[in-house]
């Protein structure tokens, strides 16, 4: 706690040391009279203040006792509400696992329960087969009367167990005969099966073997016939071209005889390695050169036979 010390002498002063002498006349008091009073005044002042120190420092112990106490109950308090916490956490902790070890017990009443219900169940069904298993076995009991007569008569078997293994025997045999005799029924028609589509395939084949050789047969008779046609045109082109040969051969005659009978008229000599259609040319621009020549003179002797 803290105390201004200043405000509690102020206060103190104030209200407690200050001494209210009696009102003398000071202008009848000498100067050391009046020092001496001073002085008094002060011891007094300073008596009054160190009482009121000593006063103010129990108090300020009284203050701090308190105050270590008010502490020391603090931390008491905080260490009773720490462990009040720590005891409700416990008990809460406690009561959940009491809670949980409750519901755990009741899930497993509640499945011991069911058990029991469907053993229950069980055994009322186990005694209702039992019932009927008795009722079956009383049934069947003619045929144990049967073997029994039969193992008197059969000196093959000595007992039950016997002929019944025999029986068993025979049974299975009989069941391997017969899964034996399905599978090779099951075997013969799949290759019945099979021949039937062998046979369906290769007739297939057959009639597409038909009918290929008979398009090939139309194909080798439209060939024949369009061999004989074309032997024929082969035959007219032969022919037309040796007439067209024997005519080429005449034109390049009379284009050679043509040819030299120019140059015997221009005189001049006509080169051997001259093409026919070089002596074409040649004889056509002789013609054309003659024609001219001949216009030219058939106006001049038109103009003579005017004037």
């Amino acid at each position: 706690m803290s105390v201004s010390l200043e405000e509690y002498f102020r206060t103190t002063f104030e209200d407690k040391l200050l001494v209210k002498l009696p009102e003398r006349e000071d202008e009848h008091l000498t100067p050391a009279t009046r020092l001496l009073e001073k002085r008094r005044e002060m011891t007094e002042v300073e008596q009054a203040l160190n009482a009121q120190k000593e006063e103010f420092q129990m108090k300020m112990e009284s203050l701090q006792q308190r105050r270590e106490e008010l502490e020391r109950k603090e931390y008491q308090l905080k260490e009773s509400l720490l462990k009040f916490d720590k005891f409700l956490k416990e008990n809460n902790a406690k009561k959940d696992r009491a809670v949980k070890k409750a519901n755990a017990e009741r899930d497993t009443k509640l499945q011991r329960m069911r058990e029991i219900e469907a053993l229950s169940e069980e055994a009322k069904q186990l005694q209702t087969d039992l019932s009927k298993q008795q009722l079956k076995l009383t049934k069947h009991m003619v045929f144990q009367k049967y073997m029994d007569r039969v193992l008197e008569k059969a000196d093959e078997f000595s007992e039950n167990r016997d002929a019944i293994s025999r029986y068993d025997t025979l049974v299975t045999t009989h069941q391997h005969l017969l899964k034996r005799e399905g599978d090779n029924q099951d075997a013969l028609e799949k290759q019945r099966s099979s021949l039937m589509k062998f046979i369906e395939e290769r007739n297939n084949d057959i009639m597409s073997y038909n009918n290929q050789l008979a398009n090939l047969q139309m194909k080798l008779e439209v060939a024949q016939s369009s061999a004989v046609k074309w032997e024929s045109v082969w035959t007219h082109i032969k022919n037309t071209a040796a007439r067209q040969t024997l005519l080429l051969g005449r034109i390049k005659m009379a284009t050679h005889n043509l040819h030299m009978l120019i140059h015997k008229q221009m005189k001049t000599k006509a080169e051997p390695s001259e093409t026919t259609e070089q002596q074409l040319q040649k004889i056509q621009i002789y013609i054309k050169d003659l024609t001219e020549i001949i216009q030219e003179t058939g106006r001049q002797s038109g103009a003579e036979v005017k004037s």
